[in-house]
């Protein structure tokens, strides 16, 4: 299909609704079958014709305005290159079978224009919607205001129609962009050696599909240790995921050169400060030694993580937080803590939209976090996820992206 020769001519022939194509002088060039079959002409009585010669205004009308307003319409797309809806129109047309006879009709038009590779106006749009049966079905007189307003509430409900699709169509293209996006930016994490974990993404309600919500895990030199980190980017859509991206590469970076989760924010700190739109950024960095059994951990901001121990026990990594991302009139290093665990525990990042509700504590959150993880306490992390999502997002859906990874310690 893709080689195959489009007759664009038949294509313009066959077009519902009436269409025209006029020179920046108003000379026709061509009209589809619906344009001649609606206004009573033929293709001989409209080609290489001057418009207002064809359709002048009726003589017997002296209110006649038709020919004034649609003239307008046309001068402002030649000068501007910009469509043009007009208003409602009554434009009386003459019988060519009875000269002299003229019919009270009733149009939407449409102008648009069709630029040459100088970017000029080289051709234009005529799309015209006849809504006379539509006055004559309401009753009433010619004058009637009534009727008027009900056929200018028509065409303004098509106009915004066509308007939604239009967007409809940029949505779509915007949601292709942000998917492919994600994927690039959020890719499925690499194995952490004989350890498991998992990775879950929901966006809000209405979103993309794509937000500033990240997580990361990094496998560290020296032992058997790796980074985790999640991260939350204020705002949605593209802008705000390239926001993301560029904070998740800094800190998977930085988390490979130095000494422990705090310089890695830190440095994460700095380079925010010259990103525009990662001011109060939140995020959090974990630091798992499966040989020392413990976890260290920093976080700019951002909601503590959940370390689930072996016996059921849910302890919240709370003891060295600090504020986000380039809150801070001067830069300052940032606190690390640490928490020990034994073998069974499991460790949970998560961004604020699993645990924050409107108009709720954060704190009935975090409670209602731990009564969940206690209940899964036996679940291994992929299982784990699922359930945490399951009980812990509004069932349609949450307002707020989230962000969710476990690992199994």
């Amino acid at each position: 299909m893709s080689d195959a020769v489009i007759d664009y001519a038949g294509v313009f022939a066959a077009l519902p609704g009436m269409v025209a194509l006029l020179t920046p002088d108003l000379i026709y060039v061509d009209a589809n079958e619906d344009f001649m079959r609606m206004s009573g002409r033929t293709r001989e009585q409209l080609v290489g014709r001057y418009l207002f010669d064809v359709f002048p205004d009726n003589p017997g009308d002296p209110a006649a305005s038709g020919v004034r307003n649609l003239a307008a319409s046309l001068r402002r797309v030649v000068e501007t290159g910009e469509r043009d809806a007009m208003a409602l129109q009554r434009y009386d047309v003459e019988s060519v079978e009875r000269p002299g006879e003229w019919a009270e009709r009733y149009w939407s038009p449409v102008n648009a224009p069709v630029l040459g590779p100088d970017g000029r106006v080289v051709l234009l749009v005529h799309r015209v919607e006849e809504v006379t049966e539509l006055m004559r079905a309401r009753g009433g007189s010619s004058g009637s205001g009534s009727r008027v307003l009900e056929a200018e509430l028509y065409t303004r409900a098509r106009e915004l129609q066509e308007v939604n699709e239009r967007l409809r169509k940029a949505h779509a293209r915007e949601r292709e962009v942000a998917l492919a996006l994600q994927e690039a930016m959020l890719p499925a994490p690499a194995p952490i050696g004989r350890h498991r974990a998992a990775v879950r993404y929901r966006p809000a309600v209405g979103a993309l599909n794509v937000c500033g919500d990240w997580y990361d895990l990094v496998v560290l030199p020296g032992g058997d240790r790796v980074g985790v980190a999640v991260g939350d980017v204020v705002g949605h859509g593209l802008v705000a995921a390239g926001v993301m991206g560029q904070l998740r590469s800094a800190l998977s970076a930085a988390s490979r050169v130095v000494r422990g989760p705090a310089q890695a924010l830190d440095v994460l700190d700095l380079y925010a400060r010259s990103v525009e739109g990662a001011e109060n950024c939140t995020a959090v960095e974990t630091w798992i030694d499966w040989e020392g059994r413990s976890v260290a951990y920093s976080s700019a901001g951002h909601p503590p993580p959940a370390l689930l121990h072996a016996d059921g026990r849910v302890e919240f990594l709370d003891r060295a937080t600090d504020p986000p991302l380039g809150a801070r009139l001067s830069h300052a290093a940032r606190p690390q803590a640490e928490a020990a665990f034994t073998e069974g525990a499991t460790l949970v990042l998560y961004t604020d939209g699993l645990v924050e509700r409107r108009g709720e504590d954060i704190d009935a959150g975090l409670r209602r976090l731990a009564e969940t993880l206690e209940r899964h306490r036996d679940a291994d992390p992929e299982t784990l996820a699922d359930a945490l999502l399951l009980d812990m997002l509004p069932l349609g859906g949450a307002t707020d992206d989230t962000a969710l990874i476990v690992v199994g310690l």
